[in-house]
């Protein structure tokens, strides 16, 4: 899928160098939660440390969802979205309704990874061993 350049209400407010960076949480993420489970599981952790997992695996799908849909979630919700090629740089978006549309989009990809982060964590509690 191609990265879009231009701005779009509730659809997509990032360009290239911000989905590059939401990609790069997402894989950092996913490192992190499968490096802790593998951890947990070595190390025959209690269950209940187990869920730890839910923050890195919330942080790999939320960055994973932001970059495949071209929508950051923080923008979102803050009313700005960039293009430019300097990431963390961001314009205003001026009308109330293309911000309330980018907060809705915003809240599902929150719903979203956290969801993921807990059935993530859910699985890691159910991994073997552990007490």
């Amino acid at each position: 899928m191609q990265a879009q350049d231009q701005y779009i209400p509730g659809a997509c407010n990032i360009g290239r160098s911000e989905i590059k960076r939401r990609e790069q949480t997402g894989w950092f993420g996913l490192i992190l939660t499968v490096l802790l489970s593998g951890m947990f599981v070595f190390l025959n952790a209690p269950r209940l440390w187990r869920l730890i997992i839910f923050i890195p695996a919330t942080m790999a799908a939320i960055g994973f969802l932001q970059a495949h849909m071209h929508f950051c979630a923080y923008f979102g919700m803050r009313g700005v979205f960039n293009f430019s090629p300097e990431v963390g740089k961001t314009d205003t978006v001026e009308q109330a309704e293309f911000r309330a549309m980018d907060r809705r989009k915003a809240w599902r990809i929150i719903i979203y990874s956290v969801i993921i982060g807990v059935i993530v964590a859910v699985a890691a509690y159910y991994l073997p061993g552990g007490h």
